[in-house]
């Protein structure tokens, strides 16, 4: 079984499964995947709690994936698990290639700067090229350091592949995953698929029946709401501003742009205001809510929030609600957002809790939005 990476602050998780769809198309190939939101070993599809799971968990899960035929694994690869050798490089998991999305703020609170966090993602290709020299390494170009990082790993002993979705090297027309950054996602899984011996036209077959999954800008209906309504996992100031600039692509000609987002306890402050600024440039009603607070007081987290609102460069939107109930700041919105208003409910995306004090409750933004105005979901006004 050959190990395939992906690596970077946004993308991992469709970058990864897309690639698994694309070798799964090819006679004779059979991916296994572990994604933040779940693996599949070739039986079964199942959650592990982690972006990447402990080396004794990849253990049972590539034993089970080569007991079910599986001739590739794909693995998302946090910078967490690359730091702590949580994967075993070299010994456990030897990649035969790997990619890089984008290098965004996050993760501060654990890497403390940006110089090392970006030190640590450019190591995975070190630890690639020292278990597999010249080994494919797809770098996308458009996201955060793409540049920086093909210029870093240009003197390792491995194949660079450059990656832009200004220089597509398939046809993207059919692509039903909206957005840039979902294009430069599809790029280079198709490109690292390419490098994995799937045939270029195999690959363009796939890309038309791609649809969105797992809380990704992934659509949710409900006849009650005038509103058309996504939910999406975005959770970093560059994650909320390609998604709400995705989003503002196809909100029509006089429709507002609702954006219903919070930041995550104990994790990263720095980033809490750059959330809200990016907001407030981009949307036109802002309703800051909770996320996971976990320990912390979500009230607190909220007025950081606030901060970068009230600091944004030409702000476009306003704060229409501050709700620390992450039920009620969604229902506000679905209540009063028109017909040809977009909503995006961001921050969650797959999640089905959410942590308050040290407490996982169930909560999944979908079912919010799909019960929003019913008997049993959240009150119409």
């Amino acid at each position: 079984m050959r190990f395939w990476g992906v690596t970077g602050t946004n993308g991992k998780t469709t970058t990864a499964w897309v690639f698994a769809a694309f070798v799964d198309a090819c006679a004779g190939r059979k991916c296994g995947y572990i994604t933040t939101v779940e693996a599949y070993d070739g039986a079964r599809r199942f959650a592990t709690g982690y972006t990447t799971p402990p080396l004794a968990r990849l253990r049972e899960i590539y034993a089970a994936m080569e007991a079910n035929g599986c001739t590739d694994c794909v693995m998302e690869v946090s910078s967490h698990a690359i730091h702590q050798d949580r994967v075993g490089f070299g010994t456990v998991t030897t990649f035969s290639g790997g990619a890089f999305t984008n290098l965004t703020e996050d993760h501060l609170d654990y890497h403390k700067t940006m110089e090392e966090y970006f030190r640590v993602k450019r190591s995975f290709a070190e630890r690639i090229a020292a278990g597999c020299p010249l080994a494919p390494y797809v770098v996308c170009l458009d996201g955060g350091c793409g540049r920086e990082m093909r210029d870093a790993c240009g003197g390792l002993p491995l194949r660079i592949v450059e990656v832009t979705r200004e220089r597509p090297a398939f046809d993207l027309s059919g692509l039903r995953l909206v957005g840039d950054y979902n294009k430069s996602n599809v790029l280079t899984a198709a490109a690292l698929a390419e490098e994995a011996g799937i045939p270029h036209e195999t690959i363009q077959g796939v890309v038309p029946t791609l649809a969105p999954r797992w809380g990704r800008l992934e659509p949710v209906a409900n006849p009650r709401v005038a509103a058309s309504v996504y939910v999406d996992f975005a959770h970093t100031p560059d994650g909320l501003e390609k998604v709400l600039s995705a989003a503002r692509g196809f909100t029509p000609p006089g429709g507002r742009l609702w954006v219903v987002f919070g930041a995550g306890g104990d994790r990263d402050p720095m980033k809490r205001p750059l959330m809200g600024e990016a907001c407030a440039r981009l949307a036109d009603e802002l309703v800051v809510t909770s996320d996971n607070p976990r320990g912390e007081d979500p009230l607190a987290i909220i007025e950081a929030v606030l901060s970068g609102v009230r600091r944004a460069p030409l702000p476009r939107g306003r704060v229409a609600l501050a709700e620390a109930d992450r039920r009620r700041a969604i229902g506000f919105a679905l209540a009063n957002a028109a017909a040809g208003d977009v909503v995006i409910v961001a921050g969650k995306g797959h999640e089905t809790t959410q942590e308050i004090a040290g407490v996982k409750h169930p909560f999944d933004d979908r079912e919010v939005v799909r019960s929003f105005g019913g008997p049993d979901g959240a009150p119409a006004s």
